[in-house]
């Protein structure tokens, strides 16, 4: 099974999908209607937008969800060719961030962090150009624009401006110009929404907007299901980890450096996650794709099948776990 996700077949989207709506079935069954989260006045108007669509249909919401899951995946897997980070075209970065999405139903409601990821994902994919354009400064522009747009929707996002630093370190030989246009990029989005605000008279809703919180086991009932779910992720982690120091070794410096970005996006992410407001049920699903991109790794590891293959029904195996234990409020 495992073979079929490793070939670059289009029929493979089919899979993927029917893939997702199997391991989904139960959030299907148990639906949500989003609910405002206090002082998210971004999110909180896309919610009310999306009511003169949906009413309180809870199932169109959760549907919704999952079809931007399964187009989130598949742009993880176009990020992932398009910058060549593994040595062949392949779908399991895909199927890695459909099955991890899985292991905790909430992760599949309409939520903020859905709308968050891709602002990132987009930003992500526009750094790992930087190295590869005759126009550096308007990708440097737009990456800062979608880091900032992600703030937006979530004060503790700020927190990847790092990333932005990052990106401009590893992948830009340090200039006066690039840096300036950088920081427009970045501030851009907060003027307008600044002068939107107190045209509008809204001008208060920012002091309701930057705020923190902790997080980390907030929206978790059973302690079981924490630890299965920290364990499983970490050896899953230590997996692509392993592999990936096998796989990165034979590429180039410019893949080496966005594996780099890679990592730095998920400490970054991780520490989003600790520090996000626990109005937010989903915190850590920003912390998905770079999980998946890295796990996968240990599923496309060609010198050690049986690690790959035990890694994969390992995964599945864990998924199901997950599923059979876990409770959330």
């Amino acid at each position: 099974m495992l073979q079929l996700f490793r070939n670059n077949s289009p029929f493979t989207v089919i899979v993927l999908f029917i893939f997702a709506l199997v391991i989904k079935f139960q959030v299907l069954l148990h639906p949500a209607v989003p609910v405002p989260v206090a002082g998210h006045f971004l999110y909180n108007y896309i919610i009310r937008a999306l009511f003169f669509v949906f009413m309180r249909g809870a199932f169109a919401y959760t549907l919704l969800s999952i079809i931007i899951i399964v187009l989130q995946s598949l742009y993880i897997k176009a990020i992932v060719d398009r910058h060549k980070l593994f040595p062949r075209y392949n779908y399991v970065p895909a199927f890695t961030f459909i099955l991890l999405t899985s292991v905790y139903p909430p992760f599949n409601c309409f939520s903020e962090t859905l709308i968050v990821n891709w602002f990132l994902l987009g930003a992500m994919d526009i750094m790992f150009s930087f190295t590869q354009t005759t126009q550096p400064r308007k990708l440097i522009y737009n990456a800062g624009f979608l880091l900032s747009m992600a703030a937006l929707f979530q004060f503790t996002m700020f927190a990847f401006f790092l990333l932005l630093l990052v990106g401009m370190v590893m992948f830009r030989s340090f200039n006066v110009g690039e840096w300036s246009v950088a920081l427009m990029g970045y501030f851009t989005p907060q003027y307008f929404l600044a002068c939107t605000l107190f045209l509008a008279d809204r001008f208060h809703l920012l002091s309701e907007w930057n705020h923190i919180g902790y997080s980390l086991t907030s929206n978790v009932v059973s302690p079981m299901f924490l630890v299965i779910v920290l364990v499983g992720i970490c050896l899953l982690l230590a997996g692509g980890i392993y592999a990936m120091q096998q796989n990165v070794a034979m590429s180039n410096i410019y893949v080496r450096r966005d594996w780099t970005a890679v990592s730095f996006y998920l400490i970054i992410s991780v520490f989003v996650g600790i520090l996000t407001d626990p109005g937010i049920k989903t915190p850590w699903l920003i912390t998905m794709p770079a999980l998946s991109i890295i796990i996968s790794h240990a599923l496309l590891l060609e010198k050690n099948k049986r690690f790959s293959n035990f890694i994969f029904y390992f995964s599945l195996v864990f998924l199901a776990i997950c599923l059979l234990t876990n409770k959330y409020k």
